[in-house]
């Protein structure tokens, strides 16, 4: 028969699964011999049971009778005895902390009967009315689901009567009649009478308990934490101490360090004669814990000793909940407190320095998000913040982080000109397409009515650091009109000032103030490591990154195209340039029209002009990007998007012909372009024409870039250079279309090196994107060099998603039914993508057992991910310039990984 019951003395801090965050500590508490109230947990297992099956698991009733026992043998008295009654409370506590999220009921054991017995003992009638009130009021709302405000308005009926704002104005009769109000409400609403039995208070209090883990702002803190839904809550039965018994007695909040900027001192709030929930509810004013000292001395001492003794142990800033009682002090609650982002790095390194952690420790307690967080500016809390003076009129998704300010603009060349012209602005589409390239980069931030986390605009967005807020639904946006209605019916012409907040979504009229980032200064290199910052974080972030990048085995490499991103990646810590997308050097007008030219080429002829006149403009761009990264990889994938993305858009070019044939003024070349568009258009572009297989439909198109790339490096070597370059064959299914494509490479290769005289060590290899190529991977690998990974376009094919529509459609309905913990194309799925990758992994080192492996999708510069490549035994990720310092610190806490501290 499993055990379902620990009294503190049994457990430890160690116990989190079992025992949940709060049991687990209460129990460590008394190892350590602080003053903690008698009690005992039922365990997450038992709440397991209770929602699978409904019921309580067999021996658990007789478990928690005998723990009953042998805590009333200890306190001399009986559970709700009418004449000293013995209470307790009745909390959750799961693995990790959820403040606010579950239930809780104090002061069970009061009864008619009991609460004159808790009168006479402690000699204050108006406390035990009082905590009776207390009970009827949260056993009410959170047992037997009354309304709280039901609650709420009569007891701000009776503080009226009284001519009071304050309860501490009512006296015992008050309360008394109170009491008698709120039975009523609760026979009223639940057609019961409050239950007098103190064991039926307790059983119908520890399932409601149980039954919170499911509520739904538990589901929704869960799904934002990232917390599994399946860990359930312990619960934890305490014995009842009193803070609501005089002004010697009162509850409070502390922490051993400043939990916003992770300043040393002494940090919390103070209540005199209340309870725990008056602290958290805000229904009082609170004093600085500091002001303890003169109310309680003695107490506030042993307070003092006990926080220094607990963070000690824990070795990490700990959040704790204390009751005075008659000057007794009583610790109710510690956990590993949460923190922002810079109190994380700043004490990380300061208990390093006290000598409480290791380096490899102080590593562990600090994360990529809280990273990102640092580096993106911010809006200032003070105007975001409800009193504020900001001025929301939409919501959308949070798809690249960060606070932009600027006028509003709807095309790219506006943009530019304004940009040029030293505005600011913000590019407001209803979506982006490639064309916007130019706009986006002028741009401050990026805010569109449709699209998702994944959409063009987001992802481009967050290659470049740029903010973007993605499918803000409520915004109406008409690029012809140049202007877009708010949902209230409010319109926002071209040239009026916005904010967009790209880490909540949030777009604002007028100006936002904004806060810099002097983490981002410190990597691109204009603020010394050493500056003595915002109260020491960059040295923080500073100290932790050497040390990330001493610990990790992981290389982190950039996704990058042009040498201007080359040598921002190479700032921020890339040791190579592991995707240069080609696609985006034929952007622009001049270089489309000659992609066009080659689309149309009727003939051979035609076909090798076009190609002669995009050699050169290739050459010149591999140059500036082999010189940007000189010594160090480049990994260029060979052209890639379906053809008919380099042409017009069939709908418009339709319309400019009939208009043209209409007034008798035929255009020829229109005419051919718009064949050639219906010829190329496909109904799903995305598993069509791209890849391996342009370069054996378009003849000559993968030798041209082959060529412009050989002879970048050699024209590189020759001035001195140490250009590394590898060519890369996108969407390889099968080890034929490698071959074929590979020898022709080769034989360009020899072409470039005999009349270059420069003989260059060029590596072939592929991305594996399609779930035949990560399975036939031992094939594949007999031709080729290096793997990398293309979990994007790979996650598409796996789940059989479109990613542009699936996110608009029904993913927020996945994620809330659970289906998904988070996006597949967000963090990589583990179970299937994952299951694809390790396969292909083992499948292409069986071959070849020097085949170099890496990610290029995404999923590279994802915290979470970023341990599965490690853990898997990829030698690189590779990601947005803007996320390669995430990179580098996950890939240095994945070589470190420890069970460590946890401050969710």
């Amino acid at each position: 028969m499993p055990k379902f019951v620990y009294s503190f003395t049994e457990g430890n801090k160690d116990l989190k699964d079992l025992l949940g965050g709060k049991g687990a500590n209460l129990a460590e508490m008394t190892n350590l011999g602080l003053p903690v109230p008698p009690g005992f947990t039922l365990t997450t297992e038992a709440c397991k049971v209770y929602l699978e099956t409904g019921s309580e698991p067999a021996g658990l009733r007789d478990e928690v009778s005998a723990h009953l026992d042998a805590l009333e043998q200890t306190m001399g008295k009986r559970l709700g005895q009418a004449d000293d009654p013995l209470l307790v409370s009745v909390r959750s506590g799961a693995k990790f902390s959820m403040p606010g999220m579950m239930d809780t009921v104090l002061n069970i054991g009061l009864s008619d009967a009991s609460v004159a017995g808790l009168a006479a003992q402690s000699g204050n009638e108006r406390f035990a009315w009082d905590s009776y009130r207390r009970l009827v009021q949260m056993f009410g709302k959170t047992v037997l689901g009354v309304p709280g405000d039901r609650f709420e308005d009569a007891l701000e009926d009776a503080k009226h009567a009284k001519g009071s704002a304050d309860d501490l104005d009512l006296d015992a009769e008050d309360l008394r009649q109170l009491v008698d109000r709120f039975q009523g409400i609760v026979r009223e609403q639940t057609g019961r009478d409050f239950p007098q039995d103190p064991r039926e208070q307790l059983d119908l209090a520890v399932r409601a308990v149980f039954e919170s883990w499911n509520s739904d702002r538990a589901r929704l803190y869960r799904r934002q934490e990232r917390i599994p839904n399946d860990l359930a809550t312990a619960v934890n039965i305490c014995t009842m101490v009193f803070g609501n018994l005089g002004s010697d007695s009162g509850t409070g909040v502390a922490f051993t360090r400043d939990p916003s900027t992770g300043a040393q001192g002494v940090y919390g709030d103070y209540l005199q004669n209340a309870q725990g929930e008056d602290v958290v509810a805000g229904i009082r004013n609170t004093v600085p814990l500091a002001e303890l000292e003169t109310l309680d001395k003695a107490s506030y001492d042993q307070l003092m000793t006990i926080m220094e003794t607990l963070e000690n142990h824990y070795r990490d800033l700990c959040d704790i909940e204390f009751t005075i009682e008659r000057g007794k002090l009583w610790m109710l609650q510690t956990r590993v407190g949460k923190r922002t982002a810079a109190a994380a790095f700043r004490i990380a390194v300061q208990l390093l320095d006290q000598g409480l952690i290791d380096q490899d420790e102080a590593l562990h307690r600090v994360n990529g998000a809280q990273l990102a967080q640092l580096m993106f500016p911010r809006f200032a809390e003070t105007a975001t913040a409800k009193d504020g003076k900001a001025e929301r009129i939409a919501w959308g998704i949070a798809a690249s982080p960060g606070a932009a300010v600027g006028k509003a603009v709807f095309d790219s060349y506006t943009a530019v000109k304004w940009s040029r012209s030293g505005e600011k602005v913000i590019l407001v589409r209803r979506e982006t397409n490639p064309d916007d390239l130019d706009g986006m980069i002028a741009a401050e931030g990026i805010l569109t009515s449709r699209g998702g986390k994944t959409s063009h605009a987001a992802v481009v967005a967050r290659g470049m650091g740029k903010t973007c807020v993605c499918g803000a639904e409520e915004l109406e946006v008409d690029t012809k009109k140049r202007r877009f209605a708010t949902a209230d019916g409010r319109i926002v012409e071209e040239g009026d000032l916005i904010s967009i907040d790209g880490s909540t979504g949030r777009v604002y009229l007028g100006e936002v103030p904004v806060v810099p980032s002097p983490v981002v200064e410190y990597f691109e290199g204009t603020l010394h490591a050493g500056a003595d910052v915002q109260g020491g974080l960059v040295q923080a972030v500073h100290r932790i990154m050497a040390h990330a990048d001493v610990r990790r085995r992981l290389r982190v490499r950039a996704n990058a195209d042009n040498a201007d991103d080359a040598s921002r990646a190479r700032r921020y810590g890339a040791q190579g340039i592991g995707l240069c997308r080609t696609e985006h050097m034929f952007l622009g007008e001049g270089r489309r029209k000659e992609v066009e030219r080659l689309i149309l080429a009727d003939t051979d002829e035609e076909r090798e002009t076009a190609l002669r006149t995009l050699l050169p403009l290739q050459r010149a761009d591999f140059v500036e990007l082999f010189q940007a990264m000189d010594g160090l990889p480049v990994t260029v994938r060979l052209l890639d998007p379906p053809l008919h993305e380099f042409l017009p858009d069939i709908t418009e070019l339709s319309v400019r012909v009939a208009l043209a044939e209409a007034r008798k003024d035929h255009n020829e070349n229109d005419l051919r372009l718009l064949q050639a568009v219906h010829r190329l258009h496909e109904q799903n572009p995305m598993l069509g024409l791209r890849g391996v297989r342009l370069g054996l439909v378009v003849p000559g198109l993968f030798s041209m870039q082959v060529r412009a790339i050989a002879e970048a490096a050699a024209e590189r070597r020759r001035a001195g250079g140490d250009p590394r370059p590898e060519i890369m064959i996108p969407l390889v299914g099968t080890v034929q279309e490698l071959e074929i494509v590979r020898e022709d490479a080769l034989r360009v290769l020899a072409e470039v090196a005999a009349a270059t005289g420069v003989q260059s060590d060029i590596k072939l290899g592929t991305m594996i994107e399609l779930p035949r190529a990560a399975i036939t991977a031992g094939q594949i690998a007999e031709a080729a060099e290096f793997f990398s990974f293309g979990t994007n376009d790979l996650t598409q094919t796996v789940w059989g998603f479109s990613r542009d529509d699936v996110e608009a459609s029904f993913f927020t309905a996945y994620l809330e039914k659970g289906i998904f913990g988070v996006s597949p194309f967000e963090t990589i799925d583990r179970d299937g993508v994952g299951s694809l990758v390790q396969q292909a992994v083992a499948a292409g080192r069986a071959t070849r057992p020097d085949l170099k492996l890496g990610v290029c999708g995404e999923h590279g510069g994802d915290p979470e991910s970023v341990h599965f490549f490690h853990q898997v035994g990829l030698d690189y990720v590779s990601c947005s310039p803007f996320r390669i310092p995430v990179a580098r610190l996950e890939a240095g806490r994945a070589a470190v990984e420890t069970a460590g501290s946890d401050s969710r």
